[in-house]
């Protein structure tokens, strides 16, 4: 063994001189920026006209189970369902663990190569004998066997960092598929909660729609009772008959509308439509969150996955610049065998048939045709693009939290007009009904009072709807808080190059 301990030992000082070319990397500092919008948002919102507030809480800890905030056990249940049973995440953590496998793997290069080697050759020599003065050669031929079995170790110094780069390169690109593990994770929560939240919204827009037809049904009536009584023209009826016609037609989109919701649901499960009974949300059975966390802006770009996954990749670009850098310098791969051979099995562990080897090999590149050099440069601007779409990435975060905190200023602004609009058109027309049947107020005037009334009713579903909708979009859009998980978010973290954690 003395050739292995001697390759070992000069394989250990070339490693330990040796340096890793190319840049390292430096994670990007956070945005400079203190505000997600230009003009103050509230810091409380406060509808009025007894609609619930919001407050902002900056700074807050965001929960890992955001949609608990919504204080509805149904909707808890479908999440966990989904969380347990979707193939978008199934198939994320395989290819988090597979891109895992490939740290591991690269992690190999690192150490010596040890493999046992044991071969049986038979091969057939021929040699001339001559008999004696002037007789002719005699041709003569040996057929012999020849066993061999000993073991072999290469190592190929990292003496300029190739392989660290490679390492580097590969638990870079891991941990981008962890935080796309993440972000699958937080746009199925999100999306589980906004169809959760569609599903309500549509029923109530349904009930409404339902109310309003049997308004009409009712004002048909009233005018049915006038024209028998001589005190109707019938172009009022037929008037009636249009309008419960028209409102009749608002009932098929919100249905379908309601369908939609329910199979996206049972999509986002993992459940087929047509095997699972999707719950029906009712707005009432969910909580307006009062208190609304958010992470400051010098956070977010370290909490959102989808920019820490275009940081990984930018992490991955740096290090394959170090790379292709290596390929220009010069290569080193030490060899040696140790082992027994002989003609015999009989005799092959005895003394005379052991023999051993140690190879040193260098090679250095001289002339490519400009291929390892355009390979770096490929690689440098490979990390241009990637640093060009991370900024992209963070710009795009930011701007989908400054739209959602103005959106949830607008909405509550939106849910105090629409329930002042509903209550005003309510009163109008019961006063109307009124008129209309003292005979002070033609049907026109009575139609008027319904129509605004019936637009009242479904802007002021929407609006209490697009509340619970934004708050979510709003805690989408801060990360979800996965990264205050233990055990109920299912992205695990990195491991080792032996595979622990």
């Amino acid at each position: 063994m003395r050739c292995v301990r001697t390759m070992l030992m000069l394989s250990s000082v070339i490693a330990l001189a040796g340096c890793a070319v190319g840049p390292a990397f430096v994670r990007p500092a956070p945005p400079p920026v203190t505000a997600y919008t230009s003009t103050e948002t509230p810091a409380t919102l406060t509808p009025g006209a007894g609609e619930p507030a919001q407050q902002l809480a900056p700074g807050q800890t965001i929960p890992a189970q955001w949609w608990g905030l919504y204080r509805s056990n149904r909707l808890n249940q479908v999440i966990e369902q989904a969380i347990a049973d979707s193939p978008t995440l199934t198939a994320a953590k395989a290819t988090l663990a597979q891109a895992q496998q490939a740290v591991i793997q690269t992690h190999g290069g690192f150490y010596p190569q040890l493999d046992i080697d044991a071969s049986v050759q038979r091969q057939q020599t021929t040699s001339s004998r001559f008999a004696g003065a002037g007789s002719p050669a005699v041709a003569i031929s040996t057929t012999f066997n020849l066993y061999s079995l000993g073991p072999t170790v290469s190592y190929a110094p990292d003496v300029f960092g190739g392989t660290r780069r490679r390492v580097e390169q590969q638990e870079a690109l891991a941990e981008n598929q962890r935080y796309q593990l993440a972000a699958a994770y937080l746009a199925l929560t999100g999306n589980a909660v906004t169809q959760a939240i569609n599903i309500a919204s549509t029923r109530l827009q349904i009930s409404a729609a339902q109310d309003i037809i049997a308004d009409d049904e009712r004002n048909l009536r009233l005018v049915k009772l006038k024209f028998d009584a001589g005190k109707a023209a019938r172009l009022d009826v037929l008037t009636a008959e249009s309008q419960l016609a028209n409102d009749r037609t608002q009932l098929p989109p919100l249905q379908q509308q309601l369908s939609a919701a329910h199979h996206a649901l049972s999509v986002l499960v993992g459940r087929f439509p047509g095997q699972w009974s999707t719950p029906d949300f009712d707005l009432t059975e969910f909580t307006l969150p009062a208190e609304l966390p958010m992470s400051v802006p010098s956070d977010l770009a370290h909490q959102r996955p989808d920019i820490l996954a275009a940081e990984a990749q930018l992490h991955a670009s740096s290090a394959a610049i170090g790379v292709a850098a290596s390929q220009l310098y010069p290569s080193i791969t030490l060899s040696g065998s140790l082992g027994v051979e002989s003609l015999s099995t009989a005799t092959l562990f005895q003394g005379p048939s052991r023999f051993w080897s140690l190879v040193a090999d260098l090679t250095a590149p001289i002339f490519h045709g400009g291929a390892l050099e355009a390979q770096k440069q490929a690689a440098i601007e490979a990390f241009r693009a990637s640093a060009a779409t991370y900024q992209q990435t963070v710009l795009t975060a930011f701007g989908q939290v400054a739209d959602v905190l103005r959106a949830l200023a607008h909405d509550a602004e939106l849910a105090s007009a629409q329930k002042h609009a509903l209550d005003t058109s309510a009163t109008s027309l019961e006063l109307q009904r009124l008129s209309y049947t003292a005979g002070k107020s033609d049907l026109l005037q009575l139609l008027d009072a319904e129509r605004a009334y019936q637009q009242a009713r479904l802007g002021y579903a929407r609006a209490q709807a697009q509340r619970y909708q934004d708050t979510a979009q709003l805690l989408v859009a801060m990360g979800g808080g996965w990264w205050n998980a233990k055990n109920d978010v299912p992205v695990p973290a990195m491991i080792d190059a032996a595979g622990a954690k």
